[in-house]
């Protein structure tokens, strides 16, 4: 087993982090709010650090999942960043939905430290996380690196992939999300018509989701959209984070994202209402009250 340092336990870092400890792993965490840090280790009997600097001592790896590319660099970079105290040789894995561009940067990095690094962002959210079943899409210049994060990552993970060099798994979480907001957009104006029209919700579901226009936002999502219930799964101001990354990435590759951009308008009108924690689902508020 390995020793690791997890950094960040957020509501997706918090039962990743756990994953690994019941795994058998010695896990050393740090958190920018120390007492999540310590509910964690009081629940899990594993250790505390005070920065990421310690927390990244001795360690064989360590796995950061923070907010955006200022809070990677935040835990990474300066005295007290995890880059200070890495020993050679061992490797960083970046869970955080980031930029392309920084993961590329973060790959030089390491190289120049003789450190193996893998970006790798996950896909199913707060119950992926808790149950370990996230998709993990991963970008790496070395596959050998790779494999070696892979039995890491198979803690909380039902699947893995390496879908190229570093920026590749960040590319792959972009496009993640621009099929996720029109999923939902679609979804939000089908329960909303059929709310309209008279049908039963849950029966309609159990009908349509088992032909083409089935989907795990449909399965999961559709019942409490009905109800104006969101205060629960991810939430609508890191979708925008997300959604903001893509269309970034799409300014400078030259890709159309007339949809995205669309929804993304969609849930500034949500945050506009008070919704920015609210589930993504939120798109049918729109609706079920213009």
């Amino acid at each position: 087993m390995a020793r690791l340092a997890f950094i960040g336990l957020g509501v997706m870092g918090y039962p990743m982090a756990g994953h690994l400890a019941a795994a058998g792993h010695e896990v050393v965490v740090y958190n920018r709010t120390t007492e999540r840090a310590q509910a964690w280790v009081e629940q899990f009997g594993q250790q505390l650090a005070m920065t990421p600097a310690e927390a990244a001592l001795d360690c064989d790896a360590v796995l950061t999942c923070v907010g955006n590319d200022a809070d990677v660099l935040s835990v990474l970079e300066g005295p007290d960043g995890v880059l200070a105290t890495m020993r050679p040789g061992a490797l960083l894995i970046d869970h955080t939905t980031a930029s392309a561009d920084l993961a590329r940067r973060l790959a030089q990095q390491c190289r120049a430290a003789g450190l193996g690094f893998v970006d790798a962002p996950v896909s199913g959210g707060q119950k992926g996380a808790e149950t370990g079943q996230l998709t993990v899409m991963c970008g790496c210049d070395d596959p050998a690196t790779y494999a070696e994060a892979r039995e890491i990552i198979a803690a909380y993970a039902r699947a893995c992939e390496l879908l190229g060099d570093a920026g590749c798994g960040q590319l792959a979480k972009m496009a993640n999300q621009i099929a996720i907001a029109g999923v939902l957009q679609g979804l939000a104006e089908a329960v909303n018509f059929a709310q309209r029209a008279g049908l039963d919700i849950d029966q309609l579901v159990t009908v349509i989701s088992k032909g083409a226009a089935g989907s795990w936002q449909m399965e999961n999502r559709s019942s409490t959209m009905s109800r104006d219930e969101f205060d629960f799964g991810f939430a609508v101001q890191w979708m925008r984070k997300d959604l903001g990354i893509a269309l970034d990435e799409a300014a400078r590759n030259g890709a159309r994202l007339p949809m995205t951009a669309l929804v993304d308008q969609f849930y500034a009108q949500v945050v506009d209402r008070g919704g920015q924690r609210w589930d993504t689902s939120s798109l049918i508020h729109l609706l079920h009250h213009p």
